[in-house]
């Protein structure tokens, strides 16, 4: 057992007001549970229905798991950060589960073995336009493609992707896997009209004969600052700059390059000027544990000898030479002035300060509503308010993530199909959260996580390779093996072999088991020793109303 795991919250006392036998007053049920991974996923995967049956070795089986909340396994298990993991009740244990390495085995084995998902619905006679061929746009057009409509995406770009090809470096998702995963989309019969800029939507969804739309164009203008220059060097946005590296088009930088901002456009725009051969630097008005990167982002930068400083706010520019002012924060997080200034060397300058949408088509529409930042206005059902055209991803009020966007492509996928078939789409009601405190731990040892191989520093500079490896088949294995499958049964034997009156019945691999109530006393054996909670106890009087 792990010598560090912490203290376990002992299962509830139910021996108050218990009596058992022909005036039972409890009973047992199973009831699965809302694993905190499922329910962190921006996505809304179904993580622990697919680890489990990673942990069987079916890793088919888990991939059609996977591909029906999220189209794009191999790019998700690359470039998502993971918030399942951050909520993983394992890491109040020991560590949480590698959940992203594992989706990124089964995403790669099913590019390898190109499998391609079924499409087992009745074609509609239904058209619908997606504007924008990244992350959000492909998953709506994909779940629409399953769902048996017709579905075509414009693009301006000259290749699909959005911000994925053209935002996100190749050391951090290699383009055969994004081409790859793009591919699958099409093989289901989605068409990706390319080089194909929207001026007038209105009179694209007439002469295409489109029922309904979906815009998800991204983010990708660059924001600007004012600051006083004289004879400075180059100054370039972060967008535009990885943009132009992707499309061959990579400008001459200068030995030492600034970088100004603090998120992960910001770390990724001086990695890549680290690998066209200049010494980037990244200024920042924040301190670390105030800056909008995911810590893995500084951290590999860093580790890459990206040279940060931090509270840092850029005042003006005399040819190679900066003055910046320092800053301190506030109580509340914020960065203010100190008046105390100092100078900083470079020769060029990218800005990484956000981004923006080019949203300004859409104000010919009627109805939409466009915020000052250029975000679209949408409801619930992320319907603009003009009747059939929907938005997500960047475009719309939200943090900005890949794996958001594809969970906007999903939900607005399913509102459009509700519109379209006249039958508005319910989401569900949410299971109750099987929280760490509702876990019987006993049963399972610490071990710790897999860790996933890294390219060597001395050669990452060298080129865009993938910096960061997966895991092999036997790691997979180990790792899947280690989720604690909360919430929901996964058929231990441990309630069956308790149970004092054998009112348990086993019904077979994979069905799990059913309680014979003629026998059960209403005891809670089986509840105190379930390990994942899967089975609650409930007033027979509730039960019986």
């Amino acid at each position: 057992m792990n010598p560090n795991r912490k203290d376990l919250t002992p299962p509830p006392d139910l021996s108050h007001d218990r009596r058992t036998g022909p005036i039972r007053v409890h009973r047992p049920v199973y009831q699965d549970l809302m694993p905190p991974c499922n329910h962190a996923c921006p996505a809304g995967e179904n993580i622990q229905g697919w680890l489990s049956l990673a942990t069987e070795g079916r890793y088919k089986d888990a991939w059609e798991v996977i591909v029906r909340d999220n189209p794009m396994p191999a790019i998700h298990g690359r470039v998502c950060y993971h918030p399942c993991e951050s909520n993983c009740n394992r890491k109040e244990f020991d560590e949480p589960i590698s959940i992203h390495a594992i989706e990124r085995f089964i995403g790669d084995m099913a590019l390898e073995q190109e499998w391609t998902p079924t499409i087992a619905v009745p074609k509609s006679d239904k058209r619908v336009l997606v504007v924008g061929a990244g992350p959000s746009g492909l998953s709506c057009a994909y779940h629409l493609a399953m769902m048996g409509h017709t579905v075509e995406i414009y693009d301006a770009a000259p290749f699909a992707g959005g911000m994925m090809r053209y935002g996100i470096p190749a050391y951090r998702l290699p383009r055969n896997v994004l081409d790859g995963e793009i591919a699958r989309i099409e093989r289901i019969g989605v068409k990706i009209v390319l080089n194909h800029r929207i001026e007038d939507l209105v009179s694209e969804l007439r002469n295409g004969r489109f029922d309904a739309s979906f815009i998800a164009i991204g983010a990708h203008i660059g924001k600007k600052t004012d600051i006083p220059a004289r004879d400075a060097g180059t100054v370039l946005d972060a967008v535009t700059f990885l943009r132009d590296v992707e499309s061959g088009n990579a400008p001459v930088l200068g030995r030492r390059v600034a970088v100004y901002g603090g998120g992960n456009t910001a770390m990724d725009a001086a990695r890549v000027a680290m690998r066209l051969g200049s010494e980037p630097l990244i200024i920042y008005r924040r301190d670390r544990a105030h800056m909008p990167a995911h810590e893995i982002e500084a951290d590999e930068a860093i580790e890459e000898g990206v040279e940060i400083h931090w509270l840092r706010t850029i005042k003006s520019i005399e040819a190679s030479t900066f003055t910046v002012e320092k800053m301190e924060i506030d109580e509340k997080g914020r960065p203010r002035s100190t008046g105390e200034f100092e100078t900083i060397e470079a020769d060029d300058l990218i800005l990484a300060l956000g981004q923006d949408t080019d949203t300004d088509f859409l104000r010919r529409v009627p109805g939409i509503e466009l915020k000052d930042d250029g975000t679209v206005v949408v409801d619930k059902q992320m319907m603009t308010g003009q009747v059939g055209i929907f938005a997500g991803g960047d475009m719309v009020p939200s943090d900005r993530t890949v794996t958001i966007a594809v969970g906007h492509g999903k939900k607005a996928a399913r509102n459009i199909d509700g519109y379209l078939r006249l039958d508005p789409y319910t989401h569900p009601a949410l299971k109750p959260i099987a929280s760490y405190d509702k876990l019987r731990l006993w049963f399972f040892a610490g071990v710790t996580k897999q860790k996933q191989p890294h390219m060597d520093l001395t050669k990452r500079k060298d080129g865009f390779g993938e910096v960061v490896g997966g895991l092999n088949g036997d790691e997979v294995q180990y790792e899947a093996q280690r989720c604690f499958s909360c919430g929901n049964c996964f058929e231990c034997d441990g309630c069956y072999g308790a149970c004092p009156e054998d009112a348990i019945i086993k019904l077979g691999p994979g069905k799990r088991y059913q309680f014979d109530f003629d026998k059960c006393t209403g005891c809670g054996t089986c509840f105190e020793q379930c390990p994942c909670h899967a089975i609650s106890i409930v007033p027979e009087a509730a039960w019986e109303a």
